[in-house]
């Protein structure tokens, strides 16, 4: 940590006495005592054998405070601060790793008449269904026009859906439900992560051999997170059919054996 920089007093930003810097950081005098003994705050400016704190002790304490709510001890605070494993390097790969996973597929963009001929949507409905496509995210308006398709996929999906005369409003209502349970599912794999896997390595100091390691889980994540839920998908779609065939097959029977609808 550097050596506070030396100002007159009626300039310096520094005004506050560490009991006013515990009040305004929620922190207690000790505990910023300690963080000063361990090097994760820098020293206040003394003046008349006073120590004055000001707005970037008040942040450092606030960076400390968020960084152990995340998992981390003070001593990978501190290198996170001194950085002096290139741990914040580490830490901006890890963070594109994390990018890169959740924007897997580049979006393009259409026009109105382009999207007409994709789907049958009359003159009447046009609007509504706009208007619920983009609450959904499916279309993201670009304000000439045209709309920008984070997911040609998802898109795509419901083309064919609707190739097979569904209707697009029920086909955005699925869609909806299904983004609704795969949210719950996507956060079930990430609190999985970050207690089983992160907040351990966080809390040993995030030693530089176990970074590979680290990586390679982030990289697994999506995949394994998408065969789990295809697996155990696959598993309830088959027996819904087979129970909803199951069902029309009895009815069938039941009109068979009697055609004219009598009670027997």
């Amino acid at each position: 940590m550097s050596t506070a920089p030396q100002f007159t007093e009626s300039e310096s930003p520094n005004q506050l006495t560490i009991e006013q810097l515990a009040a305004e950081s929620g922190m207690t005098v000790r505990n910023i005592r300690a963080h000063q003994a361990r090097g994760l705050l820098d020293p206040p400016e003394v003046r008349a054998r006073v120590g004055y704190y000001g707005p970037p002790h008040l942040e450092q304490l606030r960076l400390i405070r968020d960084l152990q709510d995340d998992g981390f001890n003070l001593g990978a605070i501190k290198r996170l601060l001194d950085d002096t494993q290139g741990t914040a390097e580490r830490l901006a790969r890890f963070g594109q790793a994390l990018s890169a996973v959740a924007a897997h597929e580049r979006g393009q963009t259409l026009t109105l008449e382009e999207l007409g001929q994709r789907f049958r949507v009359s003159a009447q409905d046009a609007p509504e269904v706009l208007a619920e496509a983009e609450r959904l995210g499916v279309l993201l308006p670009t304000g000439d026009g045209r709309f920008r398709v984070p997911s040609p996929s998802l898109l795509a999906i419901a083309e064919e859906v609707v190739g097979r005369g569904i209707s697009l409003r029920s086909a955005l209502a699925v869609l909806e439900d299904i983004d609704r349970h795969c949210d719950s599912v996507s956060r079930s794999f990430v609190e999985l992560f970050v207690h089983e896997i992160w907040k351990p390595f966080a809390q040993a100091d995030m030693p530089a051999e176990r970074w590979p390691e680290i990586e390679r889980s982030v990289e697994r994540l999506g995949p394994v997170a998408s065969e789990a839920l295809m697996a155990i998908f696959q598993r309830r779609l088959g027996a819904r059919l087979e129970g909803a065939f199951e069902e029309i097959t009895r009815r069938v029977a039941e009109r068979t054996a009697d055609p004219a609808g009598e009670e027997p």
